[in-house]
Order: structure tokens, then C-alpha cells, then sequence
């Protein structure tokens, strides 16, 4: 007599349709799209095009600046002089043009010659005499906002010609919207890092780089000069975001943009990046700039709320991303 043994199966588990490390991004795109829509419902006139321009108009400079902070935190690293190096940019083009009578032109390409410049000096110090980036990039800070200082205390209103005419320059995108010329070089900026970061051996090595450098260095990447990189080009979108910035209040200010580099560290990790690095994309900074912007035009047109609700939303929001991050990935934690 024979018996038939019946092996009971376990189902097998379903997958999801993403990675653990499409998580915070994919939270990221919900809360974003969750709060416009709330807003839309709640406020009369939100759900309009000039709204929605304004989202990248007025928080361009923040969000090039984010996007060039993206590669450092995804390598590992921070940079903590972006906002003192937006000031320094700012007011050095402002007297350039308006009190040393530069053109324009060359004024621009010397600041952002300036902050790569600046920007490859930071790398090349983190990494040849391996310094720790928290400490290099407060003093960086410290530097650049007490040279914005040194050169002027007043503000600088400008009216330079070429400056003013960039100020109300628009790009045609079609169905009757004009861009400002800001929330162009943002877009811009953003889909070439994204092209950049996706499909270039540099995206590959500072992804490589901030999941395990060690591993990098067996593999034999050129870690040195991907971390040099990272901090150039920081250097670089940094001074860009001061030109930016420039246009968009049409004057110089050594104050201006302090603490910046807080709100773009906050709009990277809401964005889905790991502040432990190797995890994130640059589109994620790109939506994290936006939750920024839908929260501060949905303040303002309440009315009535103290825009330090602004800060505190966003602080709770940076909370919530962190503690999902730390859930998602339990064996990385976030260093300097």
C-alpha cells in the first residue's frame, strides 16, 4: 500500500512593485501631492498656473542649492557653507557690477568661477588630509559669510542694465506659462544632475562612494576625485544660487540667506536621500523643494498663521522622513 505524501506549500510573498530604497522618495511624491491637493480644496485660486510657477520661481535659489548639496550628502559627506557661500555670491556680483562697473557677464562667471573654485578647496581638504567634513564646512561658513561682510554692510540695490533685464526675463514653455528666468536655471539644473546622476560614471562612483567607501577603494574608483567633485560642483550650485538669488531681489546683501544651508539639508533628506549617503535621487530633492514651497504658499494664503508655522511643518516633516529613513535602512546611520 502506498502512501502519498502531500507537501504543504508556503505562498510565496508577493513583492511590492518597489525597492525599501524607493520608499522615502515615494513618500516624499505622496505628501507632496497630498498637500497640494489639500490646499487646492481649501484655498480658492491655489489651483492656478501662476501659483504653480511661483512654487519654482520663489524658491529657486533654495532648490539649486539643494541640488548641488545632493551628490555631497549621497557621497557621504555635508556642506555646511552653502547658504554663507549664496550671500557672498550675491553681494560680490552686486559690487562688481554696480560699484567697480563690471559687465554683467563676466561678473557672473567670475563668482561662479569662484564658488567651484572655493567649493574643489573644501573637497581637496576633506579628502587629502582626511578632515572631517562637518568641521571643514562650518569653517567654510564662518569664512565666507565674514568675507560677504568685509565687503559690504549695506545693501546694494542694482541697476545695471543686463541685471534688471534677466530680473523680468521670461522662458515660454507653452500653454500661455512663462517661467522666470530663475525657475529656468532651476529646472535646467535639475535635468541635467538628473541625466548626470543617472547615466554617468561620476553618478555611479558617488552612489558607490557613499554606500561604502571602503568597498570603493578595493574596487579601485576613484574615490579622491569623486569626493572633490561633489564639493566643486556644491561650490559651484551654491554661487549659482547667489545669482539667482541676486535676481530675484535685484540687490546684495552679505546677510542674506542665513541659515539656507539648514532648509536645503531638510529639502535633500524630505527629498528620499540617506543622510548616511548612497541611498536618494536628485528628482527626490527636486519634489522636496516643492513640499517646501506648497507649505509656504498654502501659509500665506491662510492669511492669518504666523509664517514660523512654516518652520515648524517642516521640522516635523524632516522628523518623520529621518525616522522613516532609520526604519528602512536599520544598519546605516547618518555621520558628517
Amino acid at each position: 500500500m502506498s502512501e502519498t505524501l502531500v507537501y504543504a506549500q508556503s505562498p510565496v510573498p508577493r513583492r511590492l512593485p518597489f525597492s525599501r530604497q524607493q520608499m522615502p522618495l515615494l513618500a516624499t511624491i505622496l505628501v507632496c501631492t497630498a498637500l497640494y491637493i489639500g490646499a487646492c480644496v481649501t484655498f480658492r485660486g491655489f489651483f492656478s498656473k501662476d501659483v504653480a510657477v511661483a512654487f519654482f520661481g520663489d524658491n529657486a535659489f533654495l532648490g539649486i542649492a539643494a541640488l548641488g548639496l545632493t551628490p555631497v550628502i549621497l557621497s557621504g559627506g555635508i556642506d555646511l557653507s552653502v547658504g554663507s557661500m549664496v550671500a557672498c555670491a550675491n553681494i560680490v556680483l552686486a559690487t562688481l557690477v554696480e560699484n567697480h562697473h563690471v559687465s554683467a557677464s563676466v561678473a557672473i562667471l567670475l563668482v561662479l568661477a569662484g564658488g567651484a573654485l572655493f567649493g574643489c578647496g573644501t573637497g581637496m581638504l576633506i579628502h587629502f588630509f582626511d578632515l572631517t567634513p562637518f568641521l571643514i564646512t562650518l569653517g567654510g561658513l564662518f569664512a565666507l559669510r565674514g568675507g560677504a561682510l568685509l565687503i559690504s554692510t549695506d545693501q546694494i540695490a542694482i541697476t545695471n542694465d543686463t541685471i534688471v533685464k534677466l530680473t523680468t526675463a521670461t522662458v515660454p514653455i507653452g500653454f500661455g506659462v512663462q517661467l522666470p528666468i530663475t525657475a529656468a536655471t532651476f529646472i535646467a539644473l535639475a535635468i541635467v544632475l538628473i541625466f548626470v546622476s543617472l547615466y554617468t560614471s561620476f553618478g555611479r562612483n558617488v552612489y558607490a562612494v557613499g554606500g561604502n567607501e571602503a568597498s570603493a577603494v578595493l574596487m579601485g574608483l576613484p574615490v579622491g576625485r569623486t569626493k572633490v567633485l561633489v564639493y566643486t560642483l556644491s561650490g559651484f550650485c551654491s554661487a549659482l544660487a547667489g545669482v539667482v538669488y541676486t535676481l530675484y531681489t535685484s540687490s546684495g546683501d552679505a546677510t542674506a540667506a542665513k541659515g539656507m544651508e539648514l532648509d536645503a539639508i531638510a529639502a535633500v533628506v524630505v527629498g528620499g536621500t540617506l543622510l548616511s549617503g548612497g541611498v536618494g535621487q536628485v528628482i527626490g530633492t527636486c519634489v522636496g523643494v516643492l513640499v517646501f514651497g506648497i507649505i509656504a504658499s498654502a501659509i500665506n494664503f491662510q492669511g492669518t498663521l504666523d509664517p514660523g508655522w512654516n518652520r515648524i511643518v517642516i521640522g516635523g516633516l524632516l522628523l518623520a522622513f529621518i525616522i522613516l529613513q532609520k526604519i528602512i535602512q536599520p544598519g546605516k546611520t547618518g555621520h558628517a
